[in-house]
């Protein structure tokens, strides 16, 4: 598996993403990888941001891949 692959939080936006594939991996001082466990649920992933101390996190939402940049 590789390394990079995970759970991310957009801590601005408040969505967090699922990466499986290396097809797009968050960049960016927006985001965070909140764990490597790609089969967590939004229940446990909205547990773990309290634990790392990220505000509000019961307003934490799937990302949408539409918004994803699109590779070149």
């Amino acid at each position: 598996m590789h390394e990079k692959y995970g759970i991310y939080l957009n801590t601005r936006e408040k969505k967090v993403m699922r990466i499986t594939s290396p097809y797009w991996i968050p960049s960016g001082n927006d985001w965070i990888m909140l764990t490597k466990e790609v089969n967590s649920t939004l229940l446990t992933i909205r547990d773990i941001a309290r634990e790392k101390g990220i505000g509000d996190a019961d307003s934490i939402v799937w990302g949408d891949w539409s918004e994803v940049p699109r590779k070149e």
